[in-house]
């Protein structure tokens, strides 16, 4: 290997500051990760060492990680701040062809050792951009794998495969496993597509920074990601955390309602008892509310990229049902129909909610774009009856009309009839009323609220919802 690049490396001050830039990095992702599991990934680092790197990573993981959807991040930080190697490795001869033909062969005999030398020299030679010094401004893995383009290699690597079965005597691989065969081959793939984003990222990070790229380029917790932006397997993820995060807010809410049990100070009562201490109100007399658990409805847009988001929170809502006297859940495009036994129901299979709700629910008229404007009217007609004075009410969605009428009287006749009116907004507020939104007029009828990931709406339910 070549010297280093120039600019910010690793930390320097030993295994002592990697370990705990680590786990800063990991806190900053989402990971709750405290002193003791601090102490006893040290202590773990102690007794493994370096020698074997795989097993010191599996020593920390088993230290610092609660759930195994959080190795998604800490694999990626290990590898920065416990690097292979450093440096930039020889370079190739940047012939493409011949690159993929040693890769058809690495992935046939998985070569492990192979598969990590063939990365460095795929980024080495096709993931360098920009024109400053010998590795550019920096290292692309989607442009390395672009131009690789290891995927592609599929059949190839099949017939090197049925090749060398052929050609060892009394060999005969049944049909069946051809299947089998396959996906362990689009396993192999997939290992060193990450290998050669590990590689890109190792290099970028020793130019800018660790903690920089520790903190800009790896995938945070599913907790932490945009609605909007989730794919599929963390909204699955999501869905999955709802039962644990609803046994957490109920606890913040019964221990709320504790506190408010014993409501607010009677002055009257007070001063009267402070006579006997010559006005001096030693004991003041509180004013005690009545046990009475509030209704709450939810009012969610259930189209495109919103549906995500108001899944999980009717999921997660549904699963809090305990805490109120009763919760009834509507869901809209451009058409209201009551979804609270859909939703009820729907615990057994969450990931399929949408398409139920979709499909059995009537929440689309002549056309499949959302309306808010005639949505909130036909709550106001249909079921204004759902909403009282001990209600509750959480509009789920984006308050983006399609340029229709956004119906304010609507809204404004529900916040009059309700409790409190809540509006939960999934995009960011600088995004508000630009383009076909109406969210800014809506927030001067009700209070508004950004509510990006489940991070938030965790502390929006815990802080908002009525006890």
């Amino acid at each position: 290997m070549t010297a280093p690049s120039t600019g910010p490396s690793l930390p320097i001050d030993g295994i002592t500051g990697r370990l705990t830039g680590l786990v800063k990095a990991l806190r900053s992702h989402g990971l709750r990760i405290g002193p003791g599991e601090t102490v006893d990934a040290a202590a773990a680092l102690e007794a493994l060492g370096l020698a074997d790197r795989e097993r010191a990573r599996e020593g920390l993981a088993a230290a610092l990680l609660h759930r195994e959807s959080q190795r998604a991040v800490f694999d990626p930080v290990f590898d920065l701040y416990f690097p292979a190697g450093v440096g930039v490795p020889v370079r190739g001869d940047g012939d493409r062809d011949a690159l993929r033909e040693r890769l058809v062969a690495a992935l046939a005999a998985d070569d492990q050792a192979l598969l990590a030398r063939l990365a460095g020299e795929a980024v080495d030679g096709f993931g360098a951009y920009g024109s400053f010094g010998q590795g550019g401004d920096g290292w692309s893995s989607y442009q390395t794998l672009s131009r690789v383009r290891p995927e592609t290699l599929l059949a190839r690597v099949l017939a090197a495969l049925r090749a060398e079965s052929a050609a060892e005597p009394g060999t005969e691989r049944p049909a069946f496993t051809d299947r089998l065969l396959a996906d362990e081959v689009r396993r192999r793939i997939e290992g060193f597509r990450e290998r050669v984003r590990t590689e890109a990222r190792r290099r970028v990070a020793e130019r800018r920074g660790t903690e920089e790229i520790a903190r800009r380029a790896v995938t945070t917790t599913a907790d932490r990601v945009d609605f909007l932006l989730a794919g599929r397997a963390q909204l699955d993820e999501l869905r999955r955390a709802v039962h644990p995060l609803a046994r957490k807010l109920a606890t913040r809410l019964a221990a709320r309602r504790r506190r408010a049990a014993h409501g607010s100070i009677d002055l009257r009562r007070t001063l009267r008892g402070s006579l006997s201490t010559g006005g001096v109100p030693m004991r003041p007399v509180l004013r005690r509310r009545r046990p009475a658990r509030p209704e709450l409805v939810l009012l969610c847009d259930v189209s495109g990229s919103v549906a995500g988001f108001a899944n999980f929170t009717m999921l997660l809502v549904q699963a809090l049902h305990d805490q109120f006297s009763k919760v009834r859940v509507f869901a809209f495009v451009n058409r209201v129909d009551e979804v609270t036994d859909l939703v009820a129901h729907g615990n057994a299979d969450p990931a399929g909610l949408g398409a139920r709700i979709l499909g059995e629910a009537t929440v689309t008229g002549w056309h499949g774009s959302s309306d808010y404007g005639t949505s909130l009217g036909e709550f106001a007609e249909r079921y204004v009856d759902a909403v009282g004075p001990r209600s509750t009410v959480l509009v789920l969605g984006d308050a983006r009309t399609n340029m229709s009428d956004p119906n304010l009287p609507a809204l404004r006749n529900i916040a009059e009839r309700s409790r409190r009116v809540y509006w939960l907004n999934p995009e960011a507020r600088t995004q508000w009323s630009t383009g076909d939104s109406a969210a800014y007029a809506y927030a001067e009828l009700v209070e508004m609220y950004e509510c990006r990931n489940a991070r938030q709406l965790s502390t929006l339910i815990t802080r908002l919802l009525p006890v």
